[in-house]
């Protein structure tokens, strides 16, 4: 079985590989089938078994995420799994610790797969020494002591308090990530030290940051700081599918964006939308739906969609015009004159647009450097082939 196969020739590869993906080889079908948040129908991935090791959990600790889930994390006693040393595994939830029956300071077996964050996959109850304790999810926000809550057949806790310092920080990095504004020069120190200095309080307010405002903050000098500010004001003009993806809805990630701006014109028909209008828009679930429905609902959710609007943000939803109008790319390989984020952004100016997967529908294919098995696929549907002096050209 090729599956097998891989699996004992995995260690003999000049790279780590964490499974095989298994695809329908129609692209009618596989095109047919949709996708599911990021996950196409027609295909699925076969994970090979973790590479593993034994350690001890010294501690079990909580943190807060951009939506306000609650995620307990297990200190380790630091372990090499596979080159890598390790200090910390996921737990995911309460609900998980118990299946586990995993307590504070028992011998574990941790698992790791490439770059996926390490998870405690065995616990060895025979080796407890009788101090091991058992864990208690906290009753409140580590971060800012609000009361934690735990919907009806949800199994995870999460913080309500929208102003929690840690909630904000993680949304402040969703925030300004290539994905949603791309605000160069940011990072989560940065932001960590506008928003202990009050120098902010929503990402809207990045757009009102002054020179003077970053400057005096610990390792800026006034160049620096300018250019921070150069850079968050030239990215107040965004597609409308990045703009919906910044806003942080949960369970929106960047496919469900391009869905939600093909179906709804601006942001106000999508805050106008019946759940049945949204659990009728093709890809998208009745979870999802709900999540968006009920974002759209928060009266401090609209606030912050007409503050945005103040500082003079505008998303592109006009119909596509340029000389790439209408033409689909994908793209493969390391590219040296400029990054993916940086092809994508001028293909969608021109008008094109910019896929993972192929397809007989592809235009164009940008080739890089190592390309991988995108390369093969194009050759054999006859896809165009660009190399990057070719798509340069083109621009």
């Amino acid at each position: 079985m090729f599956y097998e196969e891989w699996k004992k020739k995995r260690d003999a590869l000049p790279y780590e590989i964490d499974g095989i993906v298994v695809s329908i080889n129609n692209n009618d079908i596989f095109d047919k089938l949709g996708i599911v948040g990021k996950s196409p129908r027609g295909a699925i991935a076969l994970k090979f078994p973790l590479i593993e090791a034994v350690t001890i959990v010294e501690d079990i600790k909580v943190q807060v995420g951009r939506t306000g889930a609650i995620t307990p994390v297990a200190i380790l006693k630091p372990v090499e799994v596979n080159g890598v040393i390790i200090t910390r595994a996921t737990l995911h939830n309460e609900k998980e610790i118990e299946r586990l029956g995993l307590k504070i300071g028992d011998t574990v077996v941790v698992g790791r797969a490439g770059d996926v964050v390490p998870e405690v996959v065995k616990v060895f109850p025979e080796l407890r020494t009788g101090k091991e304790k058992r864990f208690k999810m906290p009753e409140t926000c580590p971060s800012c002591n609000t009361k934690i809550i735990k919907k009806e057949k949800d199994v995870i806790w999460r913080c309500p308090n929208s102003n929690c310092f840690a909630r904000k920080s993680k949304y402040f990095n969703h925030f300004i990530g290539r994905s949603a504004f791309n605000l160069e020069g940011l990072g989560p120190k940065i932001v960590e030290k506008l928003l202990d200095q009050g120098l902010v309080t929503d990402p809207s307010d990045l757009f009102d940051l002054k020179t003077g405002d970053i400057a005096p903050l610990e390792r800026f000098g006034e160049k620096s700081a300018e250019n921070i500010i150069q850079s968050i004001q030239k990215r107040k003009k965004l597609s409308f599918p990045r703009f919906i993806y910044a806003l942080g809805i949960r369970n929106i990630g960047i496919k469900t964006a391009l869905d939600l701006s093909h179906y709804f014109k601006s942001i106000e028909e999508i805050k106008r939308a019946s759940l049945n209008d949204l659990k009728n828009i093709k890809d998208i679930g009745p979870i999802v739906a709900q999540s968006i429905f009920e974002w759209f609902k928060e009266e401090d959710n609209i606030k912050f969609i007409d503050k945005l609007k103040e500082k003079g943000i505008v998303y592109e939803t006009k119909e596509k015009t340029g000389k790439l109008k209408g033409l689909k790319f994908v793209v493969t390989g390391t590219l040296i004159s400029m990054s993916r984020e940086i092809i994508k952004e001028k293909i969608e100016a021109l008008g094109g647009e910019v896929l993972q997967t192929i397809s007989k529908n592809i235009d164009y294919l940008i080739v890089g450097e190592n390309p991988g098995f995108k390369y093969d696929k194009a050759k054999e549907l006859n896809i165009k082939i660009l190399k990057e002096k070719e798509f340069l050209k083109m621009l």
